[in-house]
C-alpha cells in the first residue's frame, strides 16, 4: 500500500511539474533571459538554450507527462486493490475515473495556473529539475530533435531563436515585457518607443519651413536681436544675409547676453544637412558637433528648412502619440508678420537692418 501510495504521489507530483513548467516556459520574460544570460546566470544560460532548441524543450515535457501519467495510473491502479482487495475490472476503471479530478485539478490545472501567474518566479524555482529531466531524457529527446533537424533541412527553414541580438522588430515587445516584469517603468518605455518611431523618421519631417523661423539680418544690433527674441520667447534666432538673404547662422541668446564680442564674432554656422538624412543620425551629429540648428537642403541645393535639436529631443521626451507627426511648435506671443510688412511698420528695425520671420 505505501508503494502504491508513494507511485501516486510521485506521478502526481511530475505532473505537475511538466505541466506547469510547459506553460510558464512559454510565458517567460524572454528579455529577462536575455539580459541574466549576458550577466553570467548559468540557469538562465539553459533556459535560453532550451528556447533556441523547442524541439528538445517539448520531448522532455512529452516524455515526462507520459512517464508522470503512467505512475499515476501505476499507483492507482495498485492502490484500489490494496484497499478493496478485488482484481476485477470494473474496479480499476471506477477507481481511475474516481481519481481523474484528483489528478486534473493537482496534477494539471492548479499548477499550470500557478505558471501562467508567476512564470518568471516559478520557472526560475523550477529550472534545475527541468534541466536535469532535460539531461536525463537526452536519448529520447535528441531522437525527435534529429527528425526535426531532418525536416527543416529538407523545408529550408530555421527555428526561431532568441538571441542577445534583437531585431528592431521585436523591440517593442521586448519593452512591453520589459514593463510587465517591472524592469522598465512607463515613462522608460515610452521614451524608447518614441526614439524607436524617430528613429525611422527624416530630417524634412522635423524641419521648420522658413515662415516659422524668427529670423534677423547680419547687420542687427545686438539690442534689436535681444529685443525681439523677448519679444516672441524665443532662446535661438537665425540669422541672414543682407543682400542674399540666404541663411548665414544662427545666434543663442544666452551667448549675446554673456559674451561682449561683436554679434558676427558670436554667431554660429549651421550645420548642412541633406534631405532624407536620418533623424536619428542627425541628432547624433549635432549633439556631437555641440550645434543647435542645421540647415536642411535638397539635391539641388535649395533650402528646404531649419532643423532645431530641442524639437526633436521635445518629441521624445513629451509626446505619447506613439505616432511621428509633424511637431507642433508653440504660437507666438503677437500675430505673425511677414519680414517686408515687418520692416515697412516698425521704423526701429528697419534702420537697424533685421527682420523677423514666424517662428
Amino acid at each position: 500500500m505505501i508503494v502504491a501510495a508513494v507511485l501516486l504521489l510521485v506521478g502526481l507530483v511530475l505532473s505537475a511539474f511538466f505541466s506547469g513548467s510547459e506553460t510558464g516556459f512559454y510565458r517567460v520574460t524572454r528579455v529577462r533571459l536575455v539580459i541574466a544570460a549576458v550577466d553570467g546566470d548559468r540557469i538562465s544560460r539553459g533556459l535560453l538554450a532550451l528556447t533556441n532548441f523547442p524541439a528538445v524543450f517539448v520531448a522532455t515535457t512529452m516524455v515526462g507527462n507520459n512517464l508522470a501519467n503512467y505512475l499515476t495510473s501505476l499507483g492507482v491502479v495498485l492502490l484500489t486493490k490494496e484497499i478493496l482487495s478485488s482484481h476485477a475490472d470494473i474496479t480499476e476503471l471506477a477507481a481511475t475515473i474516481l481519481f481523474s479530478p484528483l489528478v486534473f485539478v493537482y496534477g494539471e490545472m492548479l499548477p499550470k495556473y500557478l505558471f501562467f501567474h508567476a512564470p518568471n518566479l516559478m520557472l526560475r524555482r523550477s529550472a534545475p529539475a527541468l534541466l536535469f529531466f532535460t539531461v536525463l531524457f537526452a536519448p529520447v529527446s535528441a531522437l525527435l530533435w534529429f527528425f526535426g533537424w531532418l525536416l527543416q533541412t529538407m523545408l529550408g527553414e530555421t527555428p526561431l531563436r532568441v538571441q542577445p541580438a534583437l531585431a528592431r522588430k521585436e523591440l517593442r515587445e521586448v519593452l512591453q515585457e520589459g514593463q510587465e516584469a517591472g524592469i522598465l517603468s512607463s515613462s522608460q518605455r515610452q521614451m524608447a518607443e518614441n526614439v524607436f518611431d524617430i528613429g525611422g523618421g527624416l530630417v524634412e519631417s522635423f524641419c521648420r519651413p522658413e515662415s516659422q523661423v524668427l529670423t534677423v539680418f547680419e547687420d542687427a544690433s545686438r539690442d534689436h536681436i535681444l529685443q525681439l527674441a523677448k519679444r516672441y520667447r524665443k532662446p535661438i534666432v537665425a540669422v541672414k544675409a543682407s543682400r542674399t538673404r540666404a541663411w548665414v547662422g544662427y545666434l543663442r541668446v544666452v551667448d549675446l547676453l554673456l559674451d561682449d564680442r561683436p554679434v558676427p564674432q558670436v554667431m554660429r554656422p549651421l550645420m548642412p544637412l541633406r534631405r532624407g538624412e536620418s533623424l536619428i543620425q542627425a541628432l547624433l551629429r549635432m549633439q556631437s558637433d555641440r550645434v543647435a540648428v542645421a540647415q536642411v537642403v535638397d539635391p539641388s541645393g535649395k533650402t528646404y528648412g531649419l532643423l532645431y535639436a530641442s524639437d526633436i529631443i521635445d518629441r521624445m521626451v513629451r509626446n505619447r502619440s506613439g505616432r511621428l507627426p509633424t511637431p507642433a511648435f508653440p504660437k507666438l506671443v503677437r500675430p505673425v508678420v511677414p519680414a517686408e510688412r515687418l520692416l515697412r511698420r516698425d521704423p526701429a528695425i528697419r534702420s537697424s537692418g533685421s527682420s523677423q520671420a514666424d517662428d
